[in-house]
């Protein structure tokens, strides 16, 4: 996309990140499997062996469905550049410890993605680096639990399992008015949904496994930064060499490409279905902040763009093997971890067993469900006969 028009969002995925005049022609940007790269001479050799090599020096600093996937996500959520890497764990988990230092706090919301909060707890404190966890609804009143040495502010919104939606312009302002840097972990929203640096982030993370990828075959993560945070990101990246393969950026690529229409069905079914388990007897909560009436929904409604197909419901009061017998009748919905993907998923969760300075009550038992694309009708049927199964 070369000219200035300002394309909008659908048109962007769709074209962002690829230039067929480089290739042949072609549409999609081939897969390059290369490790060793030539030189022309010994003086383009000493560049790159200084840094300054303006090309490709090496296969693992990017090739081109690397590149072109970083400038694409980069470009779709307004951020200076962006790094790709192997997981979504490596991008929640590698700007960490890219901007934190020993001696330095970092604050982290209670309501954090349970692997990075692993991470913080056995290695970042390894390294001598003091993490304190935050209420992820403080808002602007983040200040207060502020330290002199408070660096980093990671946040997650919606909140992992439990959904709150963090007002991250309170927290940004707030954050920088101490000299302190904000990670977002953007998943839920994608750049779609959520422009992290129109307000006022610093470094957006994606587990690109989700729905960057959307086919439930890849493993990858985006980590988007301004300027001024790219450069430690960069060196990190580029010391420990986490880099994604080619041919797993040929299909982050592919799957960006109808990112857009994909979050549409996503959305439009997760509604649908929200509101029907809203109306439901056995259910005593729906967490989905797009839901009006819902938790977190005003704040939602004044800075998301967009939405996505994944939901909580908390369930009242019944046993496990209630909740078993449901789950492990289900036709359509799937027993795993993860999300994002064409299909759809249903897993128990147990949000109060990992927060640490927040209480989750909800009063019954919690789900997760990530809404697919298959027919909404057909999932809701589903869900009724489990309703039927949950009450025996």
């Amino acid at each position: 996309m070369s000219d200035k028009r300002r394309y909008r969002r659908a048109t962007q995925v769709a074209h962002l990140g690829r230039d067929p005049r480089r290739f042949l022609g072609a549409v999609n940007t081939p897969v390059f499997r290369a490790s060793t790269i030539l030189f022309r001479s010994v003086a383009e050799l000493e560049q790159a062996a200084r840094g300054e090599f303006p090309g490709l020096s090496y296969g693992l600093h990017g090739l081109p469905s690397v590149t072109d996937l970083a400038r694409a996500l980069a470009a779709l959520e307004g951020g200076h550049a962006a790094l790709i890497v192997p997981s979504g764990l490596t991008a929640t988990t590698f700007p960490l410890l890219a901007l934190a230092k020993p001696g330095d706090h970092v604050l982290v919301t209670d309501a954090v993605y349970g692997p990075t909060r692993r991470f913080c707890d056995n290695h970042l404190r390894r390294l001598g680096v003091d993490v304190g966890y935050y209420d992820p609804l403080l808002g602007a009143d983040i200040e207060k639990v502020f330290q002199p040495n408070t660096t980093v502010v990671f946040t997650e919104s919606p909140g992992s399992l439990t959904f709150e939606v963090q007002d991250i312009p309170a927290i940004a302002a707030a954050a920088h008015a101490r000299g302190a840097r904000v990670i977002l972990d953007n998943t839920w929203a994608t750049p779609l949904g959520f422009r992290a640096f129109d307000h006022g982030v610093d470094v957006s993370v994606h587990a690109a496994t989700k729905y960057i990828g959307g086919h439930s075959d890849v493993l990858l993560g985006a980590v988007i930064a301004n300027a001024d945070m790219f450069a430690p990101l960069w060196r990190l990246w580029t010391d420990m060499g986490v880099a994604a393969s080619s041919d797993d950026c040929f299909l982050g690529l592919r799957g960006l490409r109808s990112l857009a229409v994909r979050l549409e069905r996503h959305t439009a079914s997760a509604m649908q279905i929200a509101k029907w388990l809203a109306a439901r007897p056995e259910v005593r909560e729906v967490l989905y902040p797009p839901l009006p009436g819902a938790r977190g929904h005003a704040l939602w409604s004044r800075d998301f763009t967009g939405a996505s197909g994944l939901l909580g419901v908390v369930l009242q009061p019944t046993d496990a093997a209630s909740v078993a017998r449901m789950l492990d009748g289900m036709r359509l919905f799937g027993l795993g971890w993860s999300w994002g993907g064409f299909e759809s998923l249903i897993i128990p969760t147990w949000p109060e067993r990992a927060r640490t300075v927040t209480t989750w009550n909800p009063g019954g038992p919690a789900l997760r469900l990530a809404i697919g694309l298959e027919d909404p009708q057909d999932l809701i049927e589903d869900l009724d006969d489990g309703f039927q199964r949950l009450r025996g």
